[in-house]
């Protein structure tokens, strides 16, 4: 995600070596600002940080699950943001004159929304193809109720994103509007191109010895990993306890 605030400080401070009226530039990760006072743009700022609890989110997935789809959803995400990079970088429209900051990056399309879109269409998709075929005839309607909550978080989240981005001032509508259709697209050709073209390879890359040696592993065809997770741990669990039993009894 683009960070929204590299911007220049033109207060005279003083620098590592003591010198007055240098130029200091913060690396602003997670900085967004809004109106003091103002509640609804501090609820928006927060919001707007929701691209990097994804992200973080995606790390974790990888590093304790290990699962080949997760992991080229989270490979589809780094390629939508740079594409947003190489859009700025070729559009060259400045953000919203707001601010008394100088901005060092461009605004269109937004990043936040373009980020957010992906991630929306990329879920909606997933859940209506690829996990519409696999409903457990005992608790379908569950499963139902819970993707379609899944569903509506992802987008109530993308709206207020966008809406914050205009809300604080940090693009115009436009950008938001662009940035939101180029992250549908991107979201509809990343899902096409891993439904219809990476996975039917998942079974044979998790055999390669790379994969063996970083416990990578292939869920397509589990409709609910985490039940699955729960019933193969708690079967291993009493397997392992009726053999202690066993050994003591000896």
């Amino acid at each position: 995600m683009s960070s929204p605030n590299m911007l220049h400080c033109h207060e005279p401070t003083l620098s590592a070596g003591g010198n007055i009226g240098t130029e200091w530039q913060p690396i602003t990760l997670t900085l967004v600002e809004y109106p003091k006072g103002d509640l609804v743009g501090k609820l928006l700022a927060w919001i707007s940080l929701a691209p990097l609890g994804i992200g973080a989110g995606f790390v974790a997935l990888i590093l304790f699950r290990r699962d080949l789809h997760t992991i080229v959803f989270f490979l589809g995400t780094l390629v939508n943001e740079c594409f947003n990079m190489l859009l700025k970088r070729w559009i060259k429209e400045p953000r919203p004159v707001a601010r008394a900051q100088i901005w060092t990056e461009y605004g269109m399309p937004s990043s936040h929304s373009q980020f957010m879109c992906f991630f929306a269409t990329y879920v909606l998709l997933f859940i209506f193809i690829r996990l519409h075929h696999m409903n457990n005839s005992n608790s379908a309607r569950l499963e139902r109720l819970v993707r379609l909550l899944v569903l509506a978080i992802c987008w109530t989240a993308a709206f207020l994103v966008c809406f914050g981005r205009i809300y604080l001032l940090y693009h115009t509508l436009n950008q938001v509007l662009i940035g939101a259709f180029v992250g549908m697209v991107m979201g509809v050709l990343w899902f096409l191109l891993t439904h219809c073209v990476l996975t039917p390879y998942f079974p044979m890359v998790v055999t390669w010895r790379i994969s063996e040696l970083f416990l990578l592993r292939d869920t397509t065809l589990i409709p609910n990993v985490l039940w699955f997770e729960y019933t193969a741990t708690r079967h291993e669990a009493r397997a392992r306890a009726r053999k202690l039993v066993s050994m003591k009894s000896q």
